[in-house]
């Protein structure tokens, strides 16, 4: 019976191309960013823990795995690697891509690394790795011994992105990668960080938990002592608080730098870092660093205390390392206490961090979950179960298959004339045999492509010996997959072997971070800090530097005394706690600390003692470094720019290159910036002048600068910034002291890199501001 239409519910009008859907905005935004966070989460940011891997590396294992970068094997290009998973698994970004692979292949990243890389692939000073296209990678042993079993239907495999082709969906090797390197993500509401640990120690806890399942955690912990990081280190931590850490999956660890000179003439490691120096002084070693931290940036951090003049009782570091991390601590005096300056470092710098610990990861059913250690090591022992079951029964089918080819072959040699009859009388050889000796079509067709070298009387009685073994093999095979006993039994045997690879007598396996309990770090003593007081700067023609206290008038500067033939070239008005920016006419800046100064009851002493200024340069500045402040930089070349004082601080006794010069050209003019300033006047030696905007003048940290004033002949003479509004002043000359102001600049403002022309009328002959 036909159904009444009207009964049926009405249909949806059908929509035009790009007609939008109505519903509420924020059901629609709920429902496409939770889509949008679970990708994250699941396929991004967060390891599985049965391989410890994301995807991306598991991509990379997999793409140089199909290249045969075996450990045996030559090295890649690391762009063939990055493009072949970008263009078969992983459609993302190149360079984050090669990101993920530098990691890998870092030793100071990774406790094991998984990818073997050839070139420059980055170091611990926290510079990057070169391009892809000039190292070269291949994988390690670690990285075999995780995708052990991939051809052995250990796991399961899903298409690629575009159905092309296939991947695994997670490593099967009994490596246990998640605690040995370690992770770390961020995800949509949720993180993970996962410190590195020593494999040997995981190992060793995951046979007590096969032996006793309930095992306490005080009982794991006899084993998994605490993190091991790659670069060593101590933990500091008291074991309460690693224990807590490990039961609730989430904590942190507090890690040192390890001070140290190496062995000690009795074998034992001297843990105190004091190396004795001639003259009854001293200075600290730093042989490890916390895990994460970029010695470079370290190394400017402790650099920046002494320019700062933060830590008064620390003179100097100094960065010696070769093959071996050597940093060096210099103490102000002999006399400063080792356990307060080591005290003051962890507290001010990177020399003490805090590992946090989240151990976030995807259990089996690809959930995200925070897990204790107990829990972890138990999922990722059951899983490691199930691949030892699926790899037997994998086995078992191969054998199955081989058991029914070698069937076929002894019946082939059993009849061996009448299958020689079949097959050269028969149309249809191989149906006759299936039907005459019940043979199945594999069989059948394996009989048919024998060699007539195969048909001795030795082949028989091989293939009788293989079937025997073969039979065997399936019988033990059988018991283990139904034994829930043999299963642990296997499992701790290949256990066993794993930790003899990696076991702590081994150059990879040994630990390397200590873990003993400290306190935390104390204050600096206030006794420690330096008085700030005034301070005039004197700098002689002849080099020669002093600091005078107070701020002495300018007008009395004339009064201070020089050796004989010298006189003065520079005075400023500063604290002590400054720094003094000294430029050199090679584009060098040099730093100085008013505290370091000498006394200005004497001559001084001579500036290239504290600095390595360039025989040949000269002095075309000094200058104390004000926060936030500016300088205008000028070369006889008429190039110039903008650089603020902080950029200009160096370090270091050999300076900092700001200026790059042309041939032959030298930085002429180095001058602060004030706050009102609106223009920039230059004069060349040519006589002319130009005035434009200082907005037209870049910032940079380095560099030649842009054209401030076009020359046919000479070059720079001189330049300044200052207020348009209130006109440009110049010297009259003389002893006067007399200065003349223009305030009518409309005939000189130009844009910046023009000619310009002849100066208003009085100006100095010495084509000079001042």
């Amino acid at each position: 019976m036909a159904s009444n239409s009207d009964d049926l519910p009405p249909s949806e009008p059908p929509r035009s191309p790009g007609e939008g859907i109505d519903t509420p905005f924020d059901s629609a935004l709920s429902e496409r960013y939770l889509v949008y966070a679970l990708s994250t989460i699941t396929a991004r940011s967060l390891p599985d823990l049965r391989d410890g891997l994301k995807p991306v590396h598991r991509r990379l294992l997999w793409a140089m795995r199909a290249l045969r970068l075996d450990p045996s094997q030559g090295y890649k290009k690391s762009a063939r690697v990055v493009g072949d998973v970008i263009g078969k698994f992983h459609p993302h970004g190149d360079t984050a891509v090669y990101d993920a692979m530098v990691r890998l292949a870092q030793d100071f990243s990774l406790r094991y690394p998984l990818v073997d890389g050839q070139g420059n692939f980055g170091n611990i000073d926290g510079d990057n790795a070169a391009a892809y296209r000039y190292t070269e990678a291949r994988l390690t042993r670690v990285a075999i011994d995780l995708m052990q079993g991939l051809d052995e239907g250990t796991v399961d495999f899903k298409p690629t992105y575009n159905g092309e082709d296939e991947e695994p969906e997670i490593m099967p090797g009994l490596f246990p990668n998640l605690l040995a390197n370690g992770a770390s993500g961020i995800a949509v509401g949720m993180a993970t960080n996962i410190p590195p640990h020593n494999a040997a120690e995981v190992i060793d806890a995951a046979l007590l938990l096969i032996e006793n399942p309930r095992a306490e955690l005080a009982e794991l912990l006899t084993h998994v002592r605490g993190p091991d990081f790659p670069t060593g280190g101590i933990v500091v931590d008291s074991p309460e608080t690693i224990a807590h850490a490990y039961e609730t999956g989430r904590g942190g660890f507090r890690v040192r730098a390890r001070f140290s000179t190496g062995k000690a003439a009795d074998g034992a490691w001297d843990d105190t870092g004091i190396e004795k120096q001639p003259g009854g002084t001293w200075q600290l070693v730093i042989s490890e660093i916390p895990y994460g931290v970029a010695k470079g940036k370290l190394i400017e951090q402790i650099a920046q205390l002494i320019a700062d003049k933060k830590l008064p009782i620390l003179e100097d570091v100094r960065d010696e390392s070769a093959e071996d991390l050597r940093i060096v601590i210099v103490p102000k005096s002999r006399n400063v206490d080792p356990d307060i300056l080591k005290e003051s470092l962890y507290r001010l710098t990177e020399l003490e961090t805090r590992f946090a610990l989240n151990l976030n990861v995807l259990d089996a059913t690809r959930t995200p979950k925070v897990m204790g250690l107990h829990q972890l090591l138990t999922e990722w022992l059951d899983h490691q179960i199930i691949v030892l079951v699926r790899r037997a029964q994998h086995r078992i089918n191969k054998i199955d298959d081989r058991l029914e080819l070698v069937a076929g072959y002894l019946i082939a040699f059993l009849n061996l004339d009448r299958i020689i009859e079949i097959i050269r009388t028969e149309d249809e050889p191989k149906l006759v045999m299936m039907a005459e000796f019940l043979l199945t079509d594999r069989q059948a067709e394996a009989i048919l492509n024998m060699r007539l070298r195969s048909l001795r009387k030795l082949e028989e009685m091989e293939l009788k010996r293989e079937q025997d073994a073969l039979t065997a093999e399936r019988d033990d095979l059988l018991k283990l997959v139904e034994s829930p006993a043999r299963q642990r039994t296997r499992l701790k045997r290949d256990l066993g072997a794993l930790r003899a690879v990696y076991g702590p007598e081994t150059a990879l396996g040994a630990r390397r971070t200590t873990l003993a309990e400290a306190a935390p770090a104390r204050d600096i003593p206030l006794d420690a800090m330096i008085e700030k007081e005034p301070v005039t700067v004197i700098l002689s023609k002849r080099g020669w530097i002093r600091a005078q206290r107070g701020h002495v008038a300018a007008d009395q500067w004339h009064e201070f005394k020089f050796k004989e033939g010298d006189e003065i070239a520079f005075a400023a008005h500063a604290q002590t706690t400054d720094k003094l920016l000294v430029a050199a006419s090679d584009g060098r800046f040099y730093t100085v600390g008013a505290d370091k100064l000498p006394g200005g009851r004497g001559f001084g002493e001579p500036l290239r003692l504290m600095v390595d200024i360039d025989p040949d340069a000269r002095i075309v500045a000094l200058i104390p470094a004000s926060t936030g402040g500016r300088l205008l930089l000028a070369s006889t070349s008429g190039h110039g720019f903008i650089a603020e004082m902080a950029e200009v601080v160096a370090e270091t006794r050999k300076g900092r290159g700001v200026v790059n010069l042309k041939p032959k050209a030298q930085l002429l003019v180095v001058r602060p910036i004030a706050t009102n300033d609106d223009s920039v006047a230059v004069v060349g030696e040519n006589r002319k002048l130009v005035v434009f905007p200082v907005s037209e003048v870049p910032v940079m940290t380095r560099g030649q600068g842009v054209m401030l004033q076009r020359y046919r002949d000479g070059g720079l003479s001189d330049a300044l910034t200052f207020a348009f509004a209130e006109g440009l002043s110049w010297a009259m000359g003389g002893e006067t002291g007399r200065t003349r102001t223009e305030a009518d600049l409309g005939p000189w403002r130009v844009a910046r890199g023009a000619s310009g022309r002849m100066p208003p009328t009085g100006f100095p002959r010495s084509n000079r501001f001042d």
